[in-house]
Parts: structure tokens; sequence; C-alpha cells
């Protein structure tokens, strides 16, 4: 049976906000005060969200919203908190928080949390915690997503497996699901393409990607399980080939069987009349240990913001008030950070948000410490990528991994 995920879903990026104690703003021309909404997503993404404002501007005559997309919009932040013209909200890439927080770019929201009592525990933790700096809360979660396994129900049928629930099924199911010809990759069983997850892999394993004192701790007995079941995947068992379906949807076309994804995917994959899919939560690990990343968005109100009033006002409507969650899920098919939101039965009783809410149980967010975004793309995934493709062994891209990671910390504390 086709799993229908009901309505259109954007994908997704992270996100976080934060606030400040300055009122006031223009009239928005509707007897309202304006309050200016920044935000990267365009196209369809920029009509949903633009519904949502409309709803809240609806809802309420103090405040009229309205939001201004942007490109680079951590960029024109800075600029704007140097030149003028900041917003007065922002939707957030989450994972940028320590590194705009520190640059006094955010402005805290513990007073206004404390003025108006909000219970932070309705969100999930994870989320919260990107949004906080040196014990500082910066903002909201708004959304959330999360890596879970997306699986052909027909190839596995056609082939006799189960979904995998942990790494010795998922090997043996890719390797039964994949396809050559003469030696060439027909059908790859599992995509084995984003080498970026090895953050979520490494903690499948049993590791971490920083210790305690903010060094790297990858590089371990963990960190080489990982680069040893790629390798058996894509070497030994043959399931994936470097650049194998690239710049295509391998899984949309029925040339991957099954491949790491999140609920951005749904609306494509439903439109999908013959693809009959199904997901489960990410697979456990060697000794059973569950992990997954956690990403999505939040709302911050930046330093300077004009009306830091209206931005709380909007917010908190957004973020803490339920039902305004799910209004969005509906228009979106994001998935809402508030708790009681994810337990509305638009998610409960679908299957395929089932299964990414049963990741979320054990999805984590990145370190927040400052850097860790570059240390990870340019310290480590290199490092990884070389691996891959057979320049230097397992080890040795540890090795070389950890070193470059710690040095752009220690360049960026």
């Amino acid at each position: 049976m086709k799993i229908s995920a009901g309505l259109a879903v954007g994908a997704l990026a992270l996100a976080a906000c934060s606030g400040g104690g300055a009122s006031g703003g223009s009239d928005g021309g509707d007897g309202g005060q304006e309050v200016t909404f920044w935000g990267n997503w365009t196209g369809e993404q920029a009509t949903q969200i633009e519904t949502q404002v409309e709803a809240f501007n609806a809802s309420q005559d103090d405040y009229v919203v309205t939001y201004q997309p942007q490109e680079e919009v951590e960029a024109k932040l800075l600029t704007a908190i140097a030149g003028g013209g900041v917003p007065d909200v922002v939707l957030w890439d989450r994972f940028q928080t320590s590194v705009y927080a520190s640059k006094g770019a955010l402005m805290s929201l513990e007073d206004l949390i404390a003025e108006d009592s909000v219970d932070t525990s309705v969100f999930y933790e994870a989320a919260l915690n990107e949004l906080t700096y040196d014990g500082t809360v910066y903002g909201l979660p708004l959304t959330v997503d999360n890596r879970s396994l997306f699986y052909n129900a027909d190839l596995l049928a056609e082939v006799g497996v189960e979904p995998p629930t942990n790494w010795d099924e998922l090997a043996d199911a890719a390797e039964a699901l994949t396809v050559r010809d003469g030696g060439a990759l027909v059908r790859s069983g599992f995509a084995l393409s984003d080498v970026g997850l090895f953050s979520m892999w490494l903690g499948q394993a049993g590791g971490q990607m920083v210790s305690d004192d903010g060094q790297a701790a990858f590089n371990t007995p963990e960190g080489l399980a990982v680069l040893e079941e790629w390798d058996d995947l894509m070497n030994t068992r043959g399931v994936y080939d470097l650049g194998f379906a690239e710049g295509t949807d391998g899984f949309a076309e029925g040339t991957v069987a099954m491949a790491y994804n999140g609920p951005w995917t749904l609306a494509t994959y439903d439109a999908i009349e013959d693809l009959n899919y199904g997901i489960v939560a990410a697979p456990a690990g060697p000794d059973g240990d569950q992990a997954s990343g956690l990403g999505g968005f939040g709302m911050i109100i930046p330093e300077g913001a004009p009306n830091a009033e209206g931005a709380w006002e909007f917010i908190t409507w957004w973020t803490t008030q339920p039902e305004n969650g799910v209004a969005f899920a509906e228009l979106s098919g994001n998935m809402p950070a508030n708790l009681e939101a994810a337990e509305d039965p638009f998610f409960t009783e679908n299957e395929a948000y089932s299964a990414l809410l049963e990741t979320m149980a054990f999805a984590t967010a990145r370190p927040t410490i400052p850097g860790y975004s570059d240390a990870e793309g340019q310290g480590l995934i290199p490092e990884l990528q070389r691996f891959m493709a057979g320049e230097i062994s397992a080890q040795e891209a540890l090795d070389n991994a950890e070193e470059s990671f710690n040095r752009i910390l220690a360049e960026n504390a």
C-alpha cells in the first residue's frame, strides 16, 4: 500500500530563534505595528510561510507581519546589524546559533520566556539545546526533521527480505537487492552517497563526534567500525558505486532500493504513481545503539530589532500553540518541534510520520560549539571522501580528519 504524507513537503533546513526586550515598530498599514520577517525559503515554501503569516495577522489586531525572502540570510543579518535595516524576526538555521550568538547578533530570550512563563519543555529537548549558547536560550524551535530509512516495498517483497532494523540486516538486504549486469551496477541496494551522515553512523556504533572538553572524539574503534562497514557495503558486497545515480533521485526512479532520507521528500514520492515505499526507524548499530541526526527550523529576534515585542508575539503564537504547528504541517508537511503538536493524529495516524517520529525518539542535533560546522565540513568530510574513493585507508582518514578538525575548532575558540 502506498504511504501518503497527505500534503506538500518542502525541503528542510535547520533554524533557530531569539528575542529581545525592545518594542516599537511602524504602523503596518492595517492598524497594527509592522513586523518584518526574514527567511531563506522561496517559491512554494515561501507561499506556505505567507499563508501561515496571514493566519497570524488575522488572529489579532496589534501586529502585521510581512515575510521577506532573503538569500544568505545570516550574512545579510550581520550586514543589517552593522548598517541598519535589521528585521524583527528571522527563520533561522538552528545550527548557526552558537556562531552568531557569540558575535552578539542574537538577543537573549531569557527575560521574555520568564515574563510570559513559557514552558520550554514543550519542545524537543535536542532542538531547544541547539538554540542555546553558553547557558542562554536564543530561540524557540519551530520544526524538526531526521534521517530515517526509506525502502522500496515492492523490491523488498520481490527478493523476500524484511525492512532492516540493524546493520547486519541492512547489509544483507542491500546485497540481496543489488542488481549488476556484467559488473555494471544497475540497481543499488542501498545508497551510500552521503559521507556527511558519518556522525549518525558513529552514534549507531556507540561513538560520539566531540569529547566533553571540545576535541574530536571520532578517531576511535567506533569511528573505524563505521568506515569498515562502509567499505564492506561498497567494496565487498558491492551494493553501491561512487557516483551511481548522481544528479538524479535514484530512489524515486527505482534504481536505488533503500536510502536514508527525511520528511522533505514525502510529497515528491507520494506523487509518483508506481512508487510503493515504506519507512522504518534508522537501523541500530552492532551493539543495539540507535542514532540519527536531528535538524529543522527555529525563529530568532536579532539584536537591534525595532519591534521585538511584535516578533515575540508572532514567535510564541506559532511555536507554543500546538494547533498552529499542526496547521503549518498541513500546509507544508514539516514536522513541528512542539511535542504536543507532534502527537496530533495528523502525524500519529500516518505511517510515514509514525516511522519518522519513532526515529525522533533518539535523534540528536550536532554539537553547538563554535567552529563545529567548519570543522566537520572542511576537516572531516574531505578525508571521508578520499577514503571512499580508495585514496587513503580508513585509519589515515580518521587521523587526518582529527588533526584538521581540532585545528579548526581551536581557531574558532
